[in-house]
């Protein structure tokens, strides 16, 4: 029963990360179980089936608060969903480790990128809706549904940077509908998982329950959240967080030591503290365009 507890607490905090930056619930939650000696694929395999209720539960709550763009959650949903069963069944059989350097080096390189757009040049306004093409989004789907069920969380460091970085769309709408369209990424993974696992899928059931109310009880709050910060504060806080994650997995890879690692982490987080104080001062809310009914009625309808 403790143990339960502490992992709904874990799936708390995990959701209002992810459902407030579009990211970072798979992170935490597989590294607190590889930590506690589970292996990676069922760790994984745990995550996902624990994310089919928070996504689906996170999705709902940025409905709400019409955070999503319907044509963007399909255009990248689907192809997400077969990228994640492709990874699922892979990492069933076969460690992605040796990938995890590379990977984590060009997350750090989109998360500079949109740590330094979004603080240094506040957008002026943003449109609520996806400009994006099939063509691109597509590739994105499957790219980012296959690390994240391999690689045990990804799906919104690659998605959510991917298409910040891209300017298009407000970051409003790119967390609330990365975070909708995982919910199909979460329920292929698991299928994967249980084509590959089979009885080794369930057996961490006290992890997955934890971690599914804990994200549940969270996802209304961490959505009501994302509509409440800036454009310029949200990106460089995603930013942020991209790159101090990804780093911490290059020290590890490269196996440097103190005072070494201290110092690199010490420069990233004072880097990134500097850089959220100067957008949160020069930025003044949200200012999305076009907001009022009439200019709406004049232009293509929001999906809602």
């Amino acid at each position: 029963m403790r143990s339960l507890l502490i992992f709904t607490l874990v799936g708390v905090g995990a959701q209002l990360v992810d459902g407030a930056l579009g990211m970072a619930f798979g992170v935490t939650a597989t590294t607190l179980l590889v930590l506690s000696g589970v292996g990676a694929a069922q760790a994984s395999a745990a995550v996902h089936l624990a994310e089919v209720g928070t996504t689906f539960a996170s999705g709902l709550s940025h409905w709400k608060f019409r955070n999503i763009d319907w044509a963007l959650v399909a255009k990248l949903g689907a192809p997400g969903a077969v990228g994640a069963f492709l990874g699922a069944t892979l990492l069933s059989s076969l460690s992605t480790e040796h990938a995890a350097p590379l990977m984590a080096a060009i997350l750090v390189a989109i998360g500079a990128y949109v740590l330094l757009r979004f603080s240094l040049r506040t957008p002026l306004a943003l449109v609520r809706g996806s400009n994006h093409s099939v063509k691109f989004l597509a590739p994105l789907g499957l790219f980012g549904g296959f690390i994240d069920a391999s690689g045990g969380g990804g799906w919104g460091p690659v998605t959510t940077s991917t298409l910040l970085s891209q300017g298009k769309t407000a970051p409003r709408t790119v967390i609330g509908s990365v975070s909708a369209s995982e919910f199909l990424v979460a329920a292929s993974a698991s299928l994967g998982f249980l084509v590959g696992l089979r009885q080794e899928f369930l057996e961490n059931w006290p992890v997955v329950v934890g971690l599914m109310v804990g994200g549940v009880i969270a996802a209304p709050f961490a959505a009501w959240l994302v509509t409440k910060v800036s454009p310029a504060l949200l990106g460089s806080a995603v930013g942020g967080v991209i790159v101090l994650t990804n780093s911490q997995k290059l020290v590890h890879y490269f196996d440097i030591q103190w005072p070494w690692s201290t110092g690199i982490y010490s420069v990233i987080v004072v880097t990134w503290a500097a850089l959220v104080i100067y957008a949160w001062r020069t930025s003044r809310g949200p200012k999305f365009a076009p907001e009022p009914a009439a200019a709406e009625s004049a232009s293509e309808p929001v999906t809602r």
